[in-house]
């Protein structure tokens, strides 16, 4: 099991911008993945964004664009850059982590991102 602690959650504007963080216990270059999903009140978690060890990262249609992930694998810190926010963004935030065959994910504390004027 892999802890993951998140940082950086808040409240901003509509059109602000946040970074997320997440601090793995473990390399980070040793998993399969590593990335961020989301939930609302009321529904379910979705994925944000996937960063794969390989290179290739995918993103919910909805933030293409506006949110960047990326990682230093040397800190074991993985980061989502979230511009343009808007308030159908504001959610618990979750870093998650794919270790193991088959891949099995571990999940942070999750920060809460509020937009709202």
């Amino acid at each position: 099991q892999v802890q993951l602690v998140e940082s950086g959650g808040g409240l901003v504007q509509p059109g602000g911008s946040l970074r997320l963080s997440c601090a793995a216990s473990v390399s980070i270059v040793s998993t399969t993945g590593m990335g961020w999903y989301r939930q609302a009140p009321g529904k379910q978690r979705d994925l944000v964004a996937l960063s794969y060890t390989g290179g290739m990262t995918d993103y919910a249609d909805s933030v293409k664009g506006r949110f960047t992930a990326s990682r230093d694998n040397a800190k074991n810190t993985v980061y989502l850059q979230m511009h343009s926010l808007k308030p159908e963004d504001t959610a618990v935030y979750y870093c998650t982590a794919l270790t193991g065959v088959p891949p099995r994910p571990s999940w942070g504390q999750g920060t809460q991102v509020t937009v709202s004027s």
